[in-house]
């Protein structure tokens, strides 16, 4: 789709890019693979854009996992990746808490990675409601009443602490439809029941994630494309960050859906699945 006023018609809304570009940003969970199987096509088309010597970073709003066991599970697929390939919360919350609370004490609510990523950083990692300064709100399929009332002790009527959250996200969809409650489930709790508003969230389409991809790239925001399956985080933050974008219809968005997009979401293209994602011919190779 181009970024015309007006959608074009449904039946001109599926179709794949016209060019290829230098840089290439796939989320990943319904955009490379889904749970743990790729999905058709994806490795051989990220081997084309690497061997016409296309640069490809993956982005991704899941807390559960640190960038080595991201490079681990794509190289395990057939994808070979490295640490430097890979931006998540994990990356972008360690190096905020790093810049603006170093000498704070933080209290995470989520997973180990997280966690441990915080902990191996230097951070001050306290469950102390009277040394809480960042209570940090993520995906954590352990979360508790106790860290509840933690966060709350911290929290509630106090201006000593501030509520941030990994990413914004409702759920996380699974293979077969379903999907997990994700972060916003546990930063709403928190919001709800201590009476205050999360101030900064460090992932998709935030502008803290933005400038981190952007310093990883350094690249032109001309010669990029984010590809990824969700209209409120992957194609938000192309918009964001002044990028190109790729609607794949393999994850959470339905054609359906991106026919129904209006012009202040809708992507610069939109195709069934990451196989499309190439011209047919490369206009710059031949």
């Amino acid at each position: 789709m181009t970024t015309s006023p007006t959608l074009p018609p449904a039946a001109d809304l599926l179709r794949r890019p016209d060019r290829r570009y230098g840089n290439y940003i796939f989320d990943l969970d319904g955009t490379v693979y889904l749970g743990d199987e790729l999905l058709p096509q994806a490795r051989q088309i990220i081997e084309q854009i690497r061997a016409a010597g296309g640069r490809t970073v993956f982005l991704s709003n899941n807390p559960t996992k640190d960038p080595q066991m991201y490079a681990d599970k794509l190289t395990g697929m057939g994808i070979p990746a490295a640490v430097p390939d890979i931006v998540n919360p994990v990356v972008t919350m360690r190096d905020w808490l790093l810049q603006h609370h170093a000498g704070d004490g933080i209290f995470p609510i989520g997973e180990p990675p997280l966690v441990s990523a915080l902990a191996a950083a230097g951070l001050h990692l306290t469950d102390d409601p009277r040394e809480i300064r960042v209570v940090v709100a993520s995906f954590d399929r352990t979360f508790t009443y106790a860290k509840l009332q933690t966060a709350f002790d911290a929290l509630w009527r106090t201006d000593r602490a501030i509520l941030v959250t990994t990413n914004p996200d409702r759920y996380c969809p699974m293979p077969g439809g379903r999907g997990q409650p994700d972060a916003a489930g546990i930063v709403a709790a928190i919001e709800a029941t201590a009476e205050v508003t999360c101030l900064v969230n460090t992932g998709k389409p935030g502008q803290i994630m933005v400038q981190a991809l952007l310093r990883r790239l350094d690249a032109d925001v001309r010669d990029c494309l984010m590809v990824g399956d969700r209209v409120s985080t992957d194609i938000a933050m192309a918009r964001v960050a002044g990028m190109d974008s790729a609607l794949v219809l393999s994850g959470d968005t339905t054609s359906a859906a991106a026919q129904a997009l209006g012009p202040q979401d809708a992507p610069t293209w939109v195709v069934p699945g990451i196989a499309e994602l190439l011209p047919a011919t490369d206009p710059r190779h031949g």
